[in-house]
């Protein structure tokens, strides 16, 4: 079996590519919506066609890619019975087998990172890749999104550590440049769930943990549960209508974009909305000259007292941050959203004009 380990940097997820070497038919798990047009790149490279895209639950730190690449490959998309949506082409059971070529994915439900999680063991139980359950030296987190730390612990010791002890464990995440564990290291080394601590104290553990409120599940989550697709997205291969506000074009990723060159053409467009944190607003990049500051986390809240039916262009640093702001707006019912492609650091290179604070622009002089 051909297996690839793939990760985004942002939101520190891994993604992974299984493929028959014979058939050639893929599944991937995990896939982030940043990261379209480099797993489609991997594909193609590789001469694989893609049977299935799976999620191990729905995510709260990034945008999931299942439906984007539902519209550009024609792969099913599969996701836990418990997730509580119904966007998936299949909605899958502990005990389920997703089969691509002569191999398969065995579904065990481990939830208690949240209600929906499922994690995905190889047929011949090698590999189980466990989502957010089970981290190498650690797990996700059990306080949002029904999540329950008895759960865990239960779902971790009956379903995960009952597998062989040389079975890799490949998680969701990892924030030390970890890749790998086996069940044999879990159960002896993970300071939460190793094997001599009690269900009583990874509970206690748990409840002290005291951790913020995740930076991005205010737009990952509605997201998400349209399978990262928001309802009226345009996802196919082809161009989108025309648009009458814009000269918009589709990222690989599908996302409503407009380039530099025409925002700098067409500067009172609409609201330029810059979704970046406060500190970056005038820092040695500045702004788009008539743009205002709303922080991502904020957006789909301020999005309450704007005209869904008005043009609105989103900016960031890199054109991460607003498309995911797009998307979510697009979610909510706007209908003329696009994201500034390539952000501030497209818009510097062109030498286009910027504004800052007048201290921060005598200070950086």
């Amino acid at each position: 079996m051909l297996m690839r380990q793939l990760f985004d940097p942002e939101s520190s997820t891994y993604t992974y590519l299984l493929a028959d070497e014979d058939t050639r038919e893929a599944v991937i798990i995990d896939p982030v919506l940043e990261q379209v047009e480099r797993d489609l790149q991997v594909l193609r490279e590789l001469d694989l066609t893609l049977a299935w895209a799976l999620d191990t639950h729905v995510h709260a730190d990034h945008v999931t890619a299942l439906g984007t690449l539902r519209a550009k490959t024609g792969c099913k998309t599969a996701l836990s019975e418990a997730a509580g949506t119904g966007c998936a082409d299949r909605m899958v059971q502990h005990g389920d087998r997703v089969v691509f070529g002569a191999h398969a994915l065995e579904v065990r439900q481990t939830p208690g990172h949240t209600s929906g999680c499922v994690t995905y063991v190889t047929d011949d139980h090698a590999m189980a890749f466990t989502g957010d359950a089970l981290l190498i030296r650690g797990c996700g987190r059990t306080d949002f999104q029904q999540g329950s730390a008895r759960t865990l612990y239960h779902s971790v010791h009956e379903q995960l550590f009952s597998l062989p002890d040389a079975t890799r464990v490949y998680p969701g995440h990892d924030y030390k440049g970890r890749m790998v564990s086996t069940v044999g290291e879990e159960k002896r080394w993970n300071p939460r769930l190793a094997t001599t601590r009690t269900e009583d104290e990874f509970v206690e553990t748990m409840s002290k943990l005291q951790l913020a409120y995740p930076k991005k599940i205010d737009v990952a989550l509605p997201a998400n549960l349209h399978c990262g697709v928001p309802q009226g997205l345009l996802v196919s291969a082809e161009a989108p209508p025309a648009a009458t506000w814009a000269l918009v074009e589709l990222s690989p990723a599908g996302v409503p974009e407009v380039t530099c060159e025409w925002l700098a053409a067409n500067p009172r467009v609409g609201r330029l909305v810059d979704v970046r944190e406060v500190g970056e607003f005038n820092n040695e990049l500045g702004h788009v000259p008539g743009s205002g500051l709303t922080p991502l986390a904020t957006v789909e809240a301020a999005a309450g007292a704007w005209d869904r039916s008005a043009p609105l262009v989103l900016i960031c640093r890199s054109g991460g941050r607003s498309a995911k702001a797009a998307l979510a707006l697009m979610a909510l019912g706007f209908t003329q959203v696009a994201s500034l492609r390539g952000g501030m650091l497209g818009w510097n290179a062109m030498r286009l004009p910027v504004e800052r604070d007048a201290a921060v622009a005598q200070a950086l002089s």
